[in-house]
């Protein structure tokens, strides 16, 4: 399995144990997560949209705010992470590139 591949399977695997995850390692999770999507996002070349309705804005709403979060909206986040995640490798693996038009 590939590095990516290996990380969306810790997130759905944290997703689903989200009571045996401290708030450090919840949140070098998510950080982990935010990092590989921009990184995705930009080898695909689709912008943030710098809104607050851009998923990955609410990811780090969630991660800076981990402490105060209930398990459920964790465990939403960490999947809603392990999805983009996948999504966007789909995206790269297929050799689409997205260009915006200004």
């Amino acid at each position: 399995m590939s590095p990516i591949t290996d990380f969306v399977s810790e997130l759905v695997r944290a997703a689903n144990e989200t009571d045996k995850l401290t708030t450090t390692e919840t949140r070098r999770l998510l950080q982990r997560a935010v990092i590989t999507v921009r990184g995705l996002r930009n080898a695909v070349g689709i912008p943030s949209s710098n809104t607050q309705h851009d998923a990955l804005f609410q990811l780090e709403a969630i991660e800076t705010t981990v402490e105060h979060q209930p398990a459920n909206e964790i465990s939403a986040a960490l999947l809603d992470a392990a999805d983009l995640i996948r999504t966007l490798r789909i995206v790269a693996d297929s050799g689409t590139r997205v260009s915006i038009a200004q």
